[in-house]
């Protein structure tokens, strides 16, 4: 440990939660150097759904190095890529009738929201974009701007413009469709809201609170976006690739949104890959225009490919999703019931699913706990105050219950004022970063 304190920068601050140094990882699980086995119920943030060290991804994986197939190509054609880019159009867009062509960018998320925003202003003419209360799109500068959160925000040391911030469904309350603002802000010529050339959105935000929107609400965001030819984002990054039961979570809405950005889970393994989809008639770069050294991940492509073959062919992984979102779910309302209905609530979809603890520092202590019990769970909102689910989509029934079990003995540990603090330093005070 004495080298990172030593060495690491004071940024880092997944490691300041989970003081161990883990060394072994499979399927659900994490091991220490120390010996000690933990349950993950955080899963990279999303970018593992596939679990860790997936057997059969890891066998393409170590098949293509030992070829000596093409690790390192910038954007030059490779059979890597090729492969990928088959998978993608046979068993994810075509049977869901998508008509994308396929930008790869850097290999974040963060990257992919910047070329997002940066092609739909260069389309548009137009340079305002619409983002949501709590929305979280990365921590470079364009993508900040889109940023809700102060404590990410505050870093930049500058004005960020060229962002008009909006409610999010549900902010002003349940009964009250923020579109409908949205609508006449745009419409009208003294609202202050010069017309957007877009608007982005999660449609489950992550790291904003597990907050879901409803299709309802979602199908009128698309509405409106095409009575005002505004291009709709779709931020699929953590949300997407299963996590709440479709290939993609906007899905259930039945929508066809101009723009999606994807990365975290489409490597399946952990390894870092990032797109952006968007209808045919968008793609108005120029050779170049948005580049950048790491944009042809081929080990990437590789074990995207196998992830897609092995899980996307039909719907039974879906469906399987969705089952385990819907046990997720009674589970986290016996809990939220059993420990103190008003100081605990429910949120989100499918296997995106969060405790509502009301205050940061309850949930932090749940989650400190929590590790003490053998699961990593992290904490989000604005205040850290939701307990956030986030286990591997591929996690066996009795490792599901297995993880509830201990996060439910966490809670009764602190709501009863008996939990055992560790005695070395940790620190949950510190907001994490969930897309980069």
């Amino acid at each position: 440990m004495q080298i990172f304190r030593e060495l690491e920068s004071n940024v880092r601050s997944y490691s300041r939660a989970f003081p161990c140094v883990f060394n072994a990882a499979k399927g659900s699980h994490l091991s220490d150097q120390d010996g000690s086995e933990y349950l993950d119920f955080l899963a990279g943030a999303g970018t593992l759904n596939y679990g860790h060290n997936h057997p059969t991804l890891k066998t393409a994986l170590l098949d293509y190095v030992q070829a000596d197939g093409i690790v390192h190509g910038l954007d030059m054609h490779t059979q890597a890529k090729a492969g990928f880019l088959q998978s993608l159009r046979q068993y994810i867009l075509a049977p869901r009738g998508l008509d994308y062509k396929v930008q790869f960018t850097g290999p974040t998320g963060t990257n992919a929201v910047e070329a997002a925003m940066k092609l739909a202003r260069k389309v548009t003419g137009r340079e305002t974009i619409v983002a949501f209360t709590n929305g979280f799109h990365g921590v470079s500068m364009g993508a900040l701007a889109a940023t809700g959160n102060q404590h990410h925000r505050g870093a930049a040391g500058v004005t960020m413009g060229g962002v008009v911030r909006m409610p999010y469904d549900g902010y002003l309350g349940a009964e009250i469709d923020t579109t409908v603002f949205l609508d006449k802000a745009i419409a009208d010529g003294s609202s202050g809201v010069d017309r957007p050339a877009a608007v982005i959105v999660e449609t489950v935000q992550g790291e904003g609170g597990i907050n879901a929107c409803s299709t309802e609400w979602l199908r009128n965001l698309a509405d409106v976006c095409q009575k005002h030819g505004v291009l709709l984002i779709v931020d699929d990054i953590q949300a997407g690739c299963g996590r709440t039961g479709r290939f993609f979570s906007f899905e259930e809405a039945g929508i066809q949104p101009d723009i999606v950005t994807l990365s975290k889970s489409l490597s399946g393994y952990g390894l870092p890959l990032a797109v952006v989809l968007f209808k045919p008639e968008l793609d108005q770069w120029q050779p170049g225009e948005h580049n950048g050294t790491f944009r042809g991940h081929n080990l990437a492509f590789v074990t995207a490919k196998a992830a897609i073959d092995t899980f996307w062919q039909n719907t039974q992984f879906a469906q399987d999703v969705e089952r385990k979102g819907r046990r997720l779910s009674q589970r986290l309302d016996q809990m939220a019931t059993r420990w103190g209905r008003g100081q605990f609530d429910t949120k989100g979809r499918g296997m995106f699913q969060g405790i509502d603890c009301i205050t940061g520092a309850m949930a932090s202590a749940i989650a400190r706990a929590a590790f003490e019990e053998g699961v990593v769970i992290e904490t989000s909102g604005a205040d850290d105050q939701v307990l956030k689910f986030l286990c591997p989509l591929t996690i066996s029934d009795a490792e599901l219950e297995d993880g509830l079990n201990r996060v439910e003995a966490a809670m009764k540990r602190v709501t009863q004022g008996i939990s055992s603090w560790p005695q070395r330093e940790v620190h949950f005070d510190i907001a994490t970063t969930n897309q980069d």
